[in-house]
C-alpha cells in the first residue's frame, strides 16, 4: 500500500510531530499541549530532498523512513456502460381480456336527515388595549444650594462659665 521513497532511519522523541516540509526534508515541531505555549519554529532532522507527486500522501513510517501512499478520494464512482447495457426492460406479457357482466345496482333507501341543534355562541369582543405612552425625559436642572451658616456650638466655652 505504501512505498518507501527515502531511507532516513529517524529515531523519534516523544512530544514532537514529525513531517515532510516544503523542501522535501524531514522536520519536527514540538506538539501543542493544553496550557503550554509552543514555539512554531521548525527543526530539520534529516535532509532528504524528496520530490512530491500529485495525488500522494507523504509521511514518516514506523521505521523512520519517508513513505508515500495513494490518496483516496471520496465521491461516487462512475457507472460503466456495460452495466447499463446489461439491464434490459422485461418483455410485456399479453393478458387475455375478461368479459364484464353488468349487474343491476340495488336500490338504496334515502338516508334520514338528522336534526342539528344550533348552539348560541357568544361572540367575543376584541379587547382594545391602550398603547403605553412614553413619558418625555425630565430635564435635570441643577439648583444652586445656598450654604447657610450654622451657628458654631462651643461646648467647651459654656462649661467654663
Amino acid at each position: 500500500m505504501a512505498t518507501v521513497v527515502a531511507k532516513c532511519g529517524i529515531k523519534r522523541e516523544p512530544g514532537y510531530l514529525y513531517f515532510l516540509d516544503k523542501k522535501g526534508n524531514v522536520s519536527r515541531v514540538k506538539m501543542a499541549r493544553a496550557g503550554q505555549r509552543t514555539s512554531k519554529k521548525q527543526e530539520t532532522v534529516a535532509k532528504c530532498g524528496v520530490k512530491r507527486e500529485a495525488g500522494f500522501l507523504y509521511f514518516i513510517d514506523k521505521k523512520g523512513n519517508v513513505a508515500k501512499a495513494k490518496m483516496s478520494r471520496g465521491g461516487k464512482k462512475k457507472k460503466t456502460a456495460k452495466k447499463k447495457a446489461a439491464k434490459k426492460k422485461p418483455a410485456k406479457r399479453r393478458v387475455a381480456k375478461k368479459k364484464v357482466v353488468k349487474r343491476k345496482a340495488a336500490k338504496k333507501k334515502p338516508a334520514k336527515k338528522k336534526k342539528v341543534a344550533k348552539k348560541k355562541v357568544a361572540k367575543k369582543k376584541p379587547v382594545k388595549r391602550k398603547a403605553a405612552k412614553k413619558k418625555p425625559a425630565k430635564k435635570k436642572v441643577a439648583k444652586r444650594k445656598v450654604a447657610k451658616k450654622k451657628p458654631v456650638k462651643r461646648k467647651a466655652a459654656k462649661r467654663r462659665k
